[in-house]
């Protein structure tokens, strides 16, 4: 009697023991998200349909063109860290990689801005510009801008960094450069414009393929200007 009470026993427990483990081996539940088809960029993730993945995994496609669309904005005009104006018209003439950023990102806007600082002596002396966005710029002044950049080697010909009204920056954003931005929110892609002032494509930096496709698509803007 003792010895089948000591075999129920070891099954029961057995029992528990794999249901506590199969519980141990449930996914996470998916984090509250948008509504059905929004995406939502968080650094490394994104949230899409209610679950979170991984943003690379949604922005690994090779650079696509943006729509037309006469409706949005088709100039900008914003303050550069030296206190001066910059307009699209004024970068016309020579490609240029557009990028959105905030001074007091501590991960994300640091690697993004090591590429450019990359880039930039990649094809130093070729002509070729690279234009950083606040999106803060109530913390990102001119001031502030200026000793941001000099933290990159910025040559203040080369490379621009820009500030101005938020709600004109989203709109620049998502009207000129087809990317949702909002204050200390952008997505890690580098948008490439020609000598005319057309975007090119968008590039996903941390995609190893993708930016050396951008540096090949740079190089051949440059040999045909």
């Amino acid at each position: 009697m003792k010895t089948a009470f000591n075999l129920v026993l070891i099954l029961v427990t057995g029992v528990l023991l794999g249901l506590g483990v199969r519980a141990l081996r449930q996914p996470t539940p998916p984090a509250v998200g948008p509504a059905s088809g929004d995406v939502v960029f968080t650094n490394d993730n994104a949230v899409v349909d209610n679950e979170t993945v991984r943003a690379s995994d949604i922005e690994n496609a090779m650079p696509t063109k943006p729509p037309e669309d006469e409706e949005w904005l088709s100039r900008f005009e914003l303050t550069e860290r030296s206190g001066e104006t910059v307009s699209s018209e004024d970068l016309k003439g020579v490609p240029y990689v557009v990028s959105f950023f905030f001074s007091t990102c501590p991960s994300i806007c640091v690697q993004q801005n090591q590429k450019l600082q990359e880039l930039q002596k990649e094809f130093e002396g070729q002509g070729v510009r690279f234009v950083a966005i606040s999106v803060d710029p109530e913390t990102d002044t001119p001031e502030v801008l200026q000793e941001y950049a000099a933290r990159f080697g910025a040559d203040e010909d080369q490379w621009l960094f820009l500030t101005g009204d938020l709600n004109y920056i989203r709109r620049v954003g998502s009207e000129i450069f087809r990317q949702p931005v909002n204050k200390q929110f952008h997505t890690e892609r580098f948008g490439l414009v020609d000598p005319q002032g057309k975007i090119e494509g968008f590039y996903n930096w941390p995609e190893p393929k993708q930016f050396e496709k951008l540096k090949e698509s740079i190089q051949s803007m440059l040999a045909g200007c």
